[in-house]
């Protein structure tokens, strides 16, 4: 049994993953955390070996540094760190000689569909990606949209020919990372949702994953759970270990 603490348990994500774990039967769930408890005393009381966090973008960065620094495995789903964060923890996961999993998305369907634009990438370079979310995410545009950027952006042979770009409107053609448009939206009623839009001559390719439900989720991250102690490395991205 591996020992696991939630943090940001109250929160949606944290509450689904409390009740994934719990019922685990190769994890044991010895404790839950929020924004009011001390987070490393917490963990030193319990002995938690892999801490799983679900928080804020504003805060997950020193959560997961929290976790290291007391030898615990991170399993990170909160999103919204950019390149040199993750390769500062990277560096401080290899100093401390600890694994875990950054994670833009636990969902396998939402792997899936990364993996499968990077391969569509090879043969029509020309894409947009519109990523949705609920309207209390706190970062935009998502983890899952700029790994996806990345993945695209390693997997094209070529550099796509951008058309002039004169919006009238500032911001009409979305945030551009990697000559990629991304797109985000953010409403009441919707969980997490992502479509990528590629563009060849006469026709149009659309790779589109919807989490209907928080549960689609929970199979990636206790698959993290589970595989955090055994890593050596701190991952990025649910694809590291499928």
């Amino acid at each position: 049994m591996i020992r696991v603490l939630v943090n940001g348990a109250r929160g949606r994500m944290g509450s689904q993953s409390v009740e994934a774990v719990a019922v685990h039967p190769r994890l044991d769930l010895v404790g839950q955390t929020d924004r009011d408890d001390s987070l490393e005393q917490v963990i030193a009381d319990t002995r938690a070996e892999v801490v799983v966090d679900f928080t804020v973008a504003s805060v997950g960065y020193e959560n997961c540094l929290k976790i290291l620094s007391c030898g615990a495995h991170p399993v990170i789903g909160t999103s919204g760190f950019q390149d040199r964060q993750v390769a500062e923890l990277q560096q401080r996961a290899k100093e401390a000689g600890l694994g875990g999993v950054i994670a833009p998305n636990f969902a396998l369907g939402a792997v899936l569909m990364m993996k499968f634009a990077a391969e569509a990438a090879r043969y029509l370079p020309h894409m947009e990606i519109i990523e949705l979310h609920h309207d209390k995410k706190e970062d935009s545009p998502s983890g899952t949209s700029l790994r996806t950027a990345e993945m695209i952006r390693d997997a094209r042979t070529r550099a796509p020919d951008l058309p002039p770009d004169r919006p009238v409107v500032p911001g009409a053609r979305g945030a551009a990372l990697h000559h990629i448009p991304i797109h985000s939206v953010r409403l009441p009623g919707l969980v997490a949702h992502q479509q990528v839009l590629c563009g060849g001559e006469g026709e149009t390719l659309t790779i589109r994953h919807d989490s209907l439900s928080r549960a689609s989720f929970m199979p990636g991250v206790c698959l993290a759970c589970e595989r955090a102690p055994q890593l050596d490395s701190l991952v990025y991205g649910l694809e590291s270990i499928l």
